[in-house]
C-alpha cells in the first residue's frame, strides 16, 4: 500500500499498488483488484525521483505525458520501493542500443561533473571569501599562504574536472556534431542530392537532372488570366503524357518558380500566441497561454532535442508550475494576472517555486525563443549567431559562469541553417521551394507581434509590482 497524490481536493489517499512485468498498476483497495486497475506507468520509460526533504515520498514522471506522486508509510518502506523500482528498470531498458546506453551513461557521468564543479565553484567563492576577510583583520602570512594554497588546489581540481567535462561532451555528441546535425533530432525531411541540384540551378532557369525521375511539380494558375502562363503549362503537360519518360530540360523563364504556399510548423500548430483574445483590460488568459508555451517547445526539439534538454526541461517546469496553480482553483486564476496578483496579496509572490517566479523564468526562456527567431525571420542564416545574440540579449545575465558553460555547449551542437530549415516544413522538401522563405515571413509575422505584446504586457505587471529579480542561476 502506498499513498497517492490525487488532487488539492482529496489530497492523498491510500492505494493498493503492483508491480509485475515492468508496469506499475493501482487499485483502490487490494480487494477490489479484481475490478482492474485505475491506472499504471510503464518503468522503463519514467523517471523515478526521491523527495528532497519528505523520506517517505518517491515521484514516477514521464515528462509532459504521466506523474505518480507517492507515499510509502516510512522510509524503510519506501527503500524496498526504490530497490523493486530500480531492479525493474534496469532489467527494462537492457535492450537498448549500445549508442543509447553510451548516450545516458556519458549524460549521467556529464551531470556528475557538472555537479562537482558547482561544489568547486562554491569552495571557490567561500575560500575567495576568506581571503578578503584576512586582509580586513590583517592576519599573518602563513595564513595567507595557506589560503591561497587552498584555493589553488581548488582551482585545479576545478579545471581538470571542466577538462573531463568537455572529454566526455565531444565523446557524445562529436559524431552527430559531424554532419551538423544534433542527436535526437526530429527526421522530417532528408535532403537527397538530386533535390539540392534542382534548387541551386534555378537561378539559372536551366534544369539538368542526372537522373530519369523528376521531382513532380503542381503548378497552380491561382485564377490569374495570364494566357501565356496557361499555354506554357498546358504544353509541358502534353508533353509528360506523351513521352513520360523523357524528363523536362527547360523551363519557362515567365512562369513563377512556386505558386503553392508553404505551410511551415508555425502555420500548423495546435495553439498559437496570435490565436490569443486578451481581455478587455489586457488579461491575458491562463490556459490559452500555456498551451502556446507548450506548443512552441518543439522549437527547441529542432535546435536539437539532446543538447537543448536542460534548457527545455526548466521551460516545461516553469509551465507545469503555473499549470498546477491554475488546477488548484480554476475559478479565481483565468488570468495570468490575476494569478500574479493573489500572490502578491498573498506576499508569496517572490517566494521560492512560486508560480510568479515561474511565469518570470518562462517570460525569459520565451524572450530567448522570440529573439532567435526574429533573427532568423530578418533573414539570419546562422543559426549559432542567431542563438548566440538571443541568449545575450535575454538569458545570459542571469546565468552564473557554469550554466553559461553549459549553453556554450549547446551552441556548438546547434543544427546548420538547412537541416533547421528541413524540420520547420510539413512536408519533405518544401524548405527547398522559393515559397518557404515566403511562408515563414507570413507565418512568423503574425506570430511574433502577438508573442511580444503578451510580454511585454507581462513586463509592464512585474515592473509595477516590483517583482523582478537580478538573481542569478
Amino acid at each position: 500500500m502506498l499513498y497517492k497524490w490525487t488532487n488539492y481536493i482529496s489530497g492523498w489517499q491510500p492505494r493498493w499498488f503492483v508491480l509485475d512485468g515492468g508496469t506499475l498498476s493501482y487499485y483502490d483497495s487490494q480487494e477490489d483488484a479484481w475490478k482492474g486497475c485505475k491506472g499504471s506507468i510503464k518503468i522503463s520509460v519514467c523517471e523515478i525521483q526521491v523527495h528532497s526533504s519528505d523520506s517517505t515520498r518517491v515521484d514516477l514522471t514521464i515528462p509532459g505525458e504521466q506523474y505518480f506522486y507517492l507515499r510509502a508509510i516510512n522510509a524503510a518502506e519506501r527503500q524496498k520501493w526504490l530497490v523493486a523500482l530500480g531492479t525493474a528498470k534496469a532489467c527494462l531498458t537492457d535492450n537498448r542500443t549500445k549508442r543509447e546506453k553510451e548516450l545516458q551513461e556519458n549524460t549521467e557521468a556529464l551531470k556528475t561533473k557538472m555537479s562537482e564543479l558547482r561544489l568547486y565553484c562554491d569552495l571557490l567563492l567561500q575560500q575567495v571569501n576568506r581571503i578578503k576577510e584576512s586582509d580586513e583583520l590583517e592576519e599573518t602570512a602563513e595564513t595567507g599562504i595557506d589560503t591561497g594554497n587552498m584555493v589553488k588546489s581548488t582551482c585545479t581540481t576545478f579545471l581538470k574536472t571542466l577538462e573531463e567535462c568537455m572529454q566526455i561532451a565531444n565523446h557524445t555528441f562529436n559524431t552527430d556534431m559531424a554532419t551538423q546535425s544534433p542527436p535526437g533530432t526530429p527526421p522530417v525531411t532528408v535532403i537527397k542530392p538530386l533535390k539540392v541540384f534542382f534548387s541551386q540551378q534555378l537561378n539559372h532557369k536551366l534544369i539538368q537532372p542526372e537522373t530519369k525521375e523528376e521531382p513532380k511539380e503542381e503548378v497552380e494558375s491561382e485564377g490569374q488570366d495570364n494566357t501565356r502562363d496557361v499555354n506554357a503549362v498546358d504544353t509541358r503537360q502534353q508533353q509528360k503524357e506523351t513521352n513520360p519518360g523523357e524528363s523536362e530540360t527547360f523551363r519557362d523563364v515567365s512562369e513563377p518558380e512556386d505558386t503553392e504556399q508553404v505551410e511551415t510548423f508555425f502555420s500548423t500548430m495546435s495553439h498559437r500566441f496570435s490565436d490569443i483574445r486578451l481581455d478587455d483590460d489586457n488579461g491575458i488568459p491562463t490556459q490559452e497561454f500555456l498551451d502556446s508555451c507548450y506548443a512552441i517547445v518543439p522549437v527547441l526539439d529542432k535546435l536539437g532535442s539532446t543538447v537543448f534538454a536542460p534548457v527545455k526541461m526548466d521551460f516545461v517546469g516553469n509551465i507545469k508550475k503555473i499549470q498546477q496553480k491554475l488546477i488548484s482553483d480554476p475559478g479565481n486564476f483565468p488570468t495570468l494576472q490575476s494569478i500574479v496578483l493573489h500572490e502578491v496579496h498573498a506576499d508569496v509572490a517572490q517566494v521560492r517555486n512560486s508560480a510568479t517566479e515561474a511565469l518570470l523564468w518562462l517570460r525569459r526562456g520565451l524572450k530567448f525563443l522570440k529573439e532567435f527567431l526574429s533573427e532568423i525571420n530578418r533573414g539570419g542564416k546562422d543559426i549559432h549567431a542567431a542563438l548566440y545574440n538571443a541568449y545575450g540579449r535575454t538569458l545570459r545575465q542571469y546565468h552564473g559562469w557554469v550554466v553559461r558553460g553549459v549553453f556554450a555547449l549547446a551552441l556548438r551542437a546547434a543544427p546548420s541553417y538547412p537541416s533547421f530549415s528541413a524540420a520547420l516544413v510539413t512536408k519533405e522538401g518544401d524548405e527547398l521551394k522559393s515559397s518557404f522563405t515566403s511562408g515563414m515571413h507570413r507565418d512568423l509575422g503574425v506570430y511574433l507581434p502577438a508573442m511580444e505584446k503578451q510580454l511585454a504586457v507581462l513586463d509592464a505587471l512585474y515592473e509595477d509590482y516590483e517583482l523582478e529579480s537580478d538573481e542569478v542561476v
